[in-house]
């Protein structure tokens, strides 16, 4: 439970933030359908790739513990990003989802690499498993530039 306001505390700063923003896929736009829709044919069609990922590991959650690491933390990361942080007043600029992902999909991320399930017999989960790490691992690239943007900008 402490780990849960040490979260709320780090977003804590970032209420009062909504000045107008454009909506876009940028660390300092509004990330909602509109920016979605503003946003070049590749991240949509990389952002539903990802979402199918995801939800793909509902698939495995039943015999596998590595997936339902995956599945809740995303499912953790989507409800704090839309459900928490609007009761917040936390504008959902691209890098505050940035900076979401790498907080919430870490845990996820960790098990896929401590766990390595990629490296055993290859099955439908093993399959899963390597695309969901490298789905994560490609998102960090951008992730993380985005995350720093977005907090020199709130923090600033």
């Amino acid at each position: 439970m402490r780990n849960v306001w040490l979260i709320i505390a780090l977003f804590f700063p970032l209420l009062g933030l909504a000045q107008d923003y454009s909506h876009g896929h940028q660390a300092l736009e509004i990330f909602d359908a509109q920016g979605m829709a503003n946003t070049p044919t590749w991240v949509q069609v990389w952002v539903g790739f990802m979402g199918l990922c995801f939800t793909a590991g509902l698939l495995f959650v039943r015999n596998h513990a590595v997936a339902r690491w995956v599945v809740g933390c995303f499912v953790v990361g989507a409800v704090f990003m839309l459900v928490v942080a609007p009761l917040f007043g936390i504008v959902r600029l691209s890098g505050f989802v940035a900076l979401c992902h790498l907080i919430f999909w870490s845990p996820a991320l960790y098990q896929l690499l401590r766990h390595r399930p990629f490296q055993r017999r290859r099955s439908m989960f093993t399959t899963w498993s390597a695309v969901m790490t490298g789905v994560i691992l490609f998102s960090f690239i951008f992730d993380i530039r985005d995350a720093f943007i977005y907090l020199r900008h709130v923090l600033a």
